[in-house]
């Protein structure tokens, strides 16, 4: 029996179809008429369902002995199926005690601290309906604003930069439209690795029609290869190359004026001020020593890509920075400045990261956002004050789905130290990991293999997902909404089509027609948001999507800083900087990947790229440890690769034990608190066995 579904791993958002015997997946592949896959998997889609069958899976619903301990007198009068032990901290017992367990405790919180006390995060690895549902309780239920999700680590400045100055969040062009394109702008993204049926598309049309490509990163990737310009760029730099290019399309007359006067407002005021920012000049790069060159590769690349029909992509390289936001203002200008949008083959490309992550911030799990973005009765916490506040006792009870917090955010020791000083921590997960050690209850879940729902690919793309296999755990939104009965409320779903359809209700601008009847119709294909009778591929065609119709201009100067104020005063600069990246086999915690021996047997370890320039400085240093102001890596195995400079590093964060997101501080984006993953400065020392 074949089976068409949509894979549970990166934001292209692949549609899958499994070969199912006795309940028991076989294969996965793709059909050629699939619009997103192309008939092409990566190996992630390929082999990476042996989870779904681990002897780890959590399976159960638990409580921690301590905390049961702690609270029996409240629990006293409940009549428990069962609680047997399963290790030395956590008994068993039936999904029926675990809701009215989370449901006691929650309303003992709030009643004692008031409704403010509690915060839900996560989601973007579950279904629209878990998401939706989820925000709905906390906020609705419980009476708590404070939900976020993981977008606050990756494609949150994407959203506020691209808002900000034209009025939506989202890609504004179908993966398709690579093929329609006549010039491609990849910055901060490493396409094949992170989004790899994505860059088959823009190998596809480098090869065949000889559509060239610029790249834009700290290192060398993969898709430099097949560029006709790649562009080392010095770390926290990407603001002020974006800045570069507007400064060349002003000053050499390439701007698209009728587009311009027609389209947008701030021009003027923008003009003047990227032509006296004397950042924006590119003869300024002659002052960062070891990038003079940059001066005319940036040229070359701002005059192609304003003359020519033109995509620009970019990932995590651009929003994890101090400024990431602000740089997506600038990628939006360019495309202003040039008319490289609201048609085919011209637009704006952020690659989201996970399956979901668009989808839960379209039904409203943002702390700023209700559904459909629009604006909440009282605004919550974004993370990383969230965080704060359970260190400093403000924030008592907290509901963690699918999001890694303990392994995948920045400042690990004090994210740690939150999670301890909580009086409940629910957690909604498919394995243990690093969150789940904090956790009091925890619910083993569904996977997207195993439910039906609706998931929104990093361009608008909905798909309905259909189970693979059956299994007996509930479903994300089946949890909350238990917990909800006990609490109080009932939701009426006996289903996720019933949860659907208030989604559809309360999100009509996107969802308002992507009827069930409708996607299973197009489940190969799925259907872009806005839907209403149609969906709608490309966005932006005659207005855009803010109040008045217009785009505006918002210009912000780059400040040297970092590697570039140091070369520029000093010349070098000692030390080295490290960046941060993902690899293909794996995503993101490796929850999912480390379960899948064939993909875990390839990348079982994160590795440290160093310089060839530097090798004689790592010459018999086989392990090496790296240290920040922050705290410390364990030890890291060293290879030395020619795809870094001198002085800079990288490696991945897929594996809790090299404790990577150790080294990482509170530096973020300075209007969505996005943590600056993709530069900081670190100490090579040795581990402390060699002492």
């Amino acid at each position: 029996m074949t089976i068409d579904s949509v894979c549970t791993y990166c934001g292209v958002g692949c549609d899958i179809s499994a070969e199912v015997e006795d309940n028991k997946i076989q294969k996965i592949s793709a059909k050629e008429e699939g619009t997103v896959s192309q008939g092409r998997l990566c190996i992630k889609g390929k082999q990476g369902w042996d989870f779904l069958t681990h002897s780890k899976r959590l399976r159960n619903a638990r409580v921690r002995k301590s905390f049961w301990a702690k609270n029996v007198s409240l629990f006293a009068d409940m009549d428990m199926d069962y609680l047997e032990p399963v290790d030395h901290d956590f008994y068993e017992i039936s999904y029926e005690s675990a809701y009215e367990l989370v449901a006691r405790k929650l309303r003992s919180i709030t009643d004692e601290h008031g409704s403010h006390s509690f915060a839900a995060i996560g989601g973007a690895r579950t279904s629209c309906e878990g998401s939706y549902l989820f925000q709905h309780f906390t906020r609705h239920v419980v009476g708590s604003p404070h939900v976020d999700n993981c977008a606050r680590v990756c494609h949150s400045p994407s959203l506020k930069g691209m808002r900000t100055t034209i009025g939506e969040g989202a890609m504004t062009n179908p993966f398709d439209d690579i093929y329609e394109t006549e010039f491609m702008v990849v910055m901060g993204s490493n396409t094949t690795e992170g989004h790899p049926i994505v860059a088959n598309r823009m190998l596809d049309v480098i090869k065949q029609k000889e559509v060239e490509l610029a790249v834009l990163d700290v290192r060398r990737i993969q898709l430099s290869k097949s560029a006709t310009h790649h562009l080392s760029i010095p770390y926290e730099a990407n603001l002020m190359m974006l800045n570069m290019m507007a400064y060349v399309i002003i000053s050499e007359n390439l701007v698209n004026t009728e587009f311009v006067n027609t389209r947008t407002k701030g021009y003027e005021e923008y003009k003047n001020a990227i032509l006296n920012d004397p950042y924006a000049n590119p003869e300024f790069l002659l002052q960062v020593p070891g990038y003079e060159s940059l001066m005319n590769e940036i040229r070359t690349v701002a005059r192609k890509y304003a003359t020519r029909k033109s995509l620009f992509f970019w990932g995590l390289g651009i929003t994890e920075h101090l400024d990431g936001s602000y740089a997506v203002m600038a990628i939006t200008h360019l495309a202003m400045l040039t008319g490289n949008i609201g048609k085919r083959g011209a637009g704006l490309m952020p690659l989201r990261g996970q399956n979901n992550v668009q989808g839960t911030c379209d039904v409203g799990m943002l702390p700023y956002f209700a559904p459909d973005y629009q604006q909440p009765k009282e605004e919550g916490l974004m993370t990383p004050d969230l965080i704060d506040a359970m260190v400093d006792g403000k924030i008592k009870a907290l509901y963690n789905i699918s999001e890694d917090i303990a392994h995948i955010h920045p400042n690990q020791t004090k994210i740690h130290a939150a999670l301890s000083n909580l009086d409940l921590l629910v957690v909604n997960e498919l394995f243990d990991n690093e969150i789940t050690k904090f956790a009091d209850i925890i619910f083993g879940v569904k996977s997207a293999y195993e439910k039906t729902g609706v998931y929104v690919n990093a361009e608008r793309r909905l798909h309905l997902s259909q189970p693979l296999v059956n299994v007996m755990m509930p479903d994300d939104w089946e949890v909350i909404a238990e917990i909800s009965k006990r609490y109080g409320e009932d939701f009426g779903c006996k289903s996720s089509r019933d949860v659907w359809e208030k989604v559809r209700i309360d999100a009509p601008r996107r969802f308002g027609g992507a009827s069930y009847e409708k996607l299973e119709a197009n489940r190969l294909r799925g259907l872009q948001w806005p839907v209403q009778e149609e969906d709608m591929p490309v966005l932006h065609i005659d207005t855009f999507r803010t109040h008045d119709g217009y785009g505006t201009f918002h210009y912000h100067q780059y400040a040297p800083r970092g590697q570039v104020a140091e070369l520029r005063s000093d010349g070098k600069h000692e030390g080295y900087y490290l960046t941060t990246g993902r690899i293909l086999v794996h995503y993101n915690n490796a929850a999912q990947t480390k379960a899948c021996d064939k993909l875990n047997r390839s990348h079982s370890e994160d590795t440290l790229l160093v310089s060839v320039e530097d090798e004689e400085f790592f010459e018999y240093k086989d392990f090496v440890v790296l240290k920040s102001q922050y705290g410390q890596s364990a030890p890291l195995r060293v290879k030395v690769s020619s795809t870094v400079k001198k002085g800079t590093l990288f490696t991945t964060f897929h594996h809790a034990a090299s404790k990577i997101n150790f080294l990482f501080g509170d530096e973020c984006d300075e209007l969505i608190k996005t943590a600056q993953f993709k530069s900081i400065k670190v100490e090579v020392i040795k581990p402390d066995y060699l002492d």
